[in-house]
Order: structure tokens, then sequence, then C-alpha cells
């Protein structure tokens, strides 16, 4: 309205100059008549104008008001998105706080169990438990043990029955030392670390060669040293950087043959493969008494045939001298039945 009222006064006021001017032109003698007829017509100019004027502002803050309404509207809109963007992370945000917590339990969990599992027997445990576990879902049933006892009271963690012949398997590893290897800082203390640890793995499969290789026993010439973990096998037989005598060949040489959970599996697919093929022969021995059994039911049946069809050829030959036999018996009574007629037959009488 401030602008109105100045567009307004600035138009008066040059109006009033220009009647001013005017009036110096003219003579004074008309000079009221002349003001009267400039004063209705500014009146009249000044009236259209304010009126154009006031519409065009109207039609302003109309547009204005509308675009006001529609920039709110779209303000508001915004805001409830950017409020439910906000909810949702707060959401996100919680739920992730709660999984940042179950991992920080987790890993205390985890922290707990490696202290437990410290102990040696704990370890040991551990191992026959993963042992058993992979047994039992690649070997029927009736194909191994576990803790099997030999004479001299000495136990295996299991064994796999092949036929008549057993395959001992220990489950027990020195990870003590191994642990002090991962853990050692210089290069120095590695070394020794790792040395101790490969003296440690000899000594065991030593013991594994002693105890459970008894051929006496129905035990093969050789016996699997179980190793529990991946990164433990890798760093004992296949990352073994010895120069003299490694861990491998020590155990070859002993027969003692060191798996891993992976290679494990690789050798009891095979074993499952040759089980198949013992059960595929017991089938074909099976198969062959029952094809004795029927050969000698078929050389009963045989005989049994042939007098059956010696009977049955005695019968036949009977039959067609019986055939013959009734024949001849026929034309016999046919013949007696003609002559009895011919007898019976009363004489001509000759016409005279």
């Amino acid at each position: 309205m401030e602008y109105l009222n100045v567009a307004i006064l600035m138009l008066l006021a040059g109006m009033f100059i220009w009647l001013a001017v005017s009036n110096k032109r003219r003579g004074k003698g008309d000079e009221g008549l002349m003001l009267h007829q400039q004063l209705n017509d500014l009146r009249n100019e000044t009236r259209q104008s304010l009126s154009q004027l006031t519409e065009q502002i109207g039609q302003r803050l109309h547009s204005h008001q509308e675009l006001l309404q529609r920039s709110q509207e779209t303000l508001g809109t915004r805001l409830d998105n950017a409020a439910k963007v906000v909810s949702d992370v707060q959401n996100k945000l919680g739920q992730l706080h709660q999984a940042t917590n179950r991992m920080v339990e987790i890993s205390k969990d985890i922290s707990s169990l490696q202290d437990i599992l410290r102990p040696p027997k704990l370890r040991g445990g551990l191992g026959e438990l993963l042992l058993a576990d992979l047994l039992k879902q690649t070997i029927p049933r009736d194909h191994y043990s576990f803790q099997y006892q030999f004479k001299g009271g000495d136990r295996v963690d299991a064994i796999i029955i092949l036929g008549e012949r057993l395959v001992p398997i220990d489950a027990k590893f020195p990870l003590e030392n191994f642990r002090k290897y991962l853990e050692a800082d210089d290069e120095d203390t590695r070394k020794r670390a790792r040395k101790e640890f490969v003296n440690n793995v000899k000594k065991h499969i030593d013991t594994i060669a002693e105890k459970y290789i008894r051929p006496a026993e129905r035990t093969f010439d050789f016996a699997l040293m179980y190793i529990p973990a991946e990164n433990v096998y890798y760093e004992t037989i296949v990352k073994d950087e010895s120069t003299g005598d490694t861990v491998s060949d020590y155990a070859m040489r002993k027969k003692v043959i060191p798996v891993s959970p992976n290679t494990f599996y690789s050798y009891l697919q095979t074993i499952l493969l040759g089980l198949r093929g013992m059960r595929i022969e017991e089938r074909v021995e099976e198969v062959l008494k029952h094809l004795q059994a029927l050969r000698g039911d078929f050389g009963r049946f045989g005989g049994d045939f042939e007098t059956l069809g010696k009977h049955l050829r005695n019968s036949l030959q009977k039959y067609d001298d019986a055939s013959k036999d009734l024949d001849k018996f026929g034309s016999r009574l046919e013949r007696l039945e003609t002559l009895g007629e011919s007898k019976t037959a009363p004489a001509k009488k000759t016409d005279t």
C-alpha cells in the first residue's frame, strides 16, 4: 500500500505541475473554467488509473498468494518427507546399534570360547567331535566306530571298517606351540616357536605309529592323523619351509597320513566308493548263489518235463492204438448188423 500511495502522490504532483505550466501559457480570463475542466479530467484519469492499478495490484496479490500457498504446500510435503527419512534413518541407526551390540557380544563369546579351548583336553575333544560329525555324514554307520580299544588297552579316537581290516584315525593334535608361532612378534621368536611345534608334531606322529598301527590286530599298515583346522594343516604340511626332513616326509616314512577336514572328506569319498564296490561284489556273490540254485531247479524241472513228455508220447500211442481198435470194432458191428438184417428179411413173391 505504501508503493500505491507514493505512486498516487507522484501522479498528482506531475499533473499539478503540468496544469501550472499550462496556465502560464494561457490567458487569465478563462483560468477558472479551464482549471475546473482540467481538474475533472484529472479526476477521471486518476480514477481510471487508480482502478487499473488497483486491479493489477489485486491480480498480482492473488498470484503471489497462490504462489505462496503452493510454496507452503510444497514445503510442507518436503518437510513431511524429510521427517519420514529422518525417522527411517533413526530406525536404521537403532538397528545398526543393536547389531553392533550383538557383534560385540559374539566377539566376547568367541574370546571366551577361545579361552575355554586352550586346555589340550578340550581341544582334543573338539577335534574328536568334528571328526565324528564328518564320519556320520559320509560313511555308513556299520563301517566306523569311535574309541576303539586294542588288546593292550590303548584307545584310538575312531576307526573305519573296510571288510576285515581297520583304518585307525587320531584326532588329537598339539596346537599350543602353533598358537605361540602365530603370535610371535619377531622373526627369531617365530623360528624357535615353529621348530618346537614341528618337533611336537613329529613326536605325535611317533606316538600314532607306535600305538595304532597294528596289523596283527587287523589294522592296515598306516594310520590317519586328523588336523582339525585348514590353516594349521596348511602351515604344517603344505607350507613347510624346512630344508631338511619335512613333517610330510617324516609322517609318510612313519606311515602316518596327515589329513585336514577337506582332504579327509576326499579320502572318505574314495572309501565310500570302495565300500559301494564291496557291496556290489557281495550282491554279485548272492546273485551267483541264486543262479546256481536256479540252475539246479531248472535241471530237476528238465528231468520232470522229459518224463512227462515220455508219458505223453506213450499216452498218445495208446490213444492211437485204442482208436484203431475202436474203428475195427465198429466195422465188425456194422458187418454183423448187415448180416442179421439180410437173414431176417421176408422172401419176395414171383409173378405166375
